[in-house]
């Protein structure tokens, strides 16, 4: 293992693979109890997410003319979507009715129910109103009817937008997630609402966002409506 480490360079998940492998072999083939229980694992380093700030996010939104591109865009941070979650957003799972929208199947096969924005609910009608769309299944649609919007592509829509707003971080379009869960940290959201919001099973994955007062809040409003409000995106 300590050529694993020193010479060969491997990082900290290779690392624990190949020392479960020679813990099954020795423990469980050779029956060796606890042959390795000494040998310490690697940390794995703590990656601290990559946000954008409220005026980058109204300068990312304000690059795209697009009015597909902003509505994806605008889906996916109004709620703290992955890109998967945002294009594979049915039509039926959009309840305008109870202000909410399902995510089926998310990371882990977890379903889940997030705040539909006011902003996103107004944003989407314009959007059917003025491109008018004709979908079958899916919110946002590729080329193929009844198809989703591919992830990739959506991917690329981030990264032209963030150049056109002359964005120079490093930043992807899992950052929009990433600010959601920020921003609302710093208005002072309970980390548990956050939590079940992003779908995450362990508070601990939660917990690498910001260290803020824990304030019950009734009402939960995304950052989104903020920034709106202030006027600096236009749609």
């Amino acid at each position: 293992m300590l050529h694993c480490t020193e010479k060969l360079k491997l990082n900290e998940n290779t690392l624990h693979s190949r020392l479960n492998d020679l813990k099954y072999y020795f423990e469980k083939i050779l029956k060796r109890e606890k042959f390795f229980w000494e040998i310490p694992r690697a940390k794995k380093h703590l990656q601290l997410p990559k946000v954008l700030g409220e005026k980058e996010i109204s300068k990312l939104f304000n690059a795209l003319t697009n009015k597909k591109h902003k509505a994806i865009l605008f889906t996916a941070y109004s709620a703290g979507l992955r890109v998967s979650e945002a294009v594979n957003l049915k039509l039926k799972h959009v309840d305008s009715d109870r202000m909410q929208l399902f995510i089926e199947k998310a990371k882990g096969k977890k379903d889940r129910y997030v705040t539909l924005s006011p902003v996103l609910v107004d944003v989407l009608r314009s959007y059917y109103k003025e491109i008018k769309p004709k979908p079958r299944v899916y919110v946002f649609e590729g080329e193929l009817p009844g198809e989703p919007y591919p992830s990739r592509t959506a991917q690329k829509v981030f990264q032209r937008a963030k150049e056109k707003a002359g964005i120079h971080k490093d930043v992807s379009f899992h950052s929009l997630r990433h600010s959601f869960a920020t921003h609302l940290l710093e208005k002072g959201i309970d980390i548990r609402f956050i939590k079940d919001i992003l779908g995450h099973f362990s508070i601990k994955t939660t917990e690498r966002y910001l260290h803020v007062t824990r304030e019950r809040l009734v009402n939960i409003t995304s950052p989104l409506d903020d920034i709106w409000e202030k006027g600096d995106i236009k749609w």
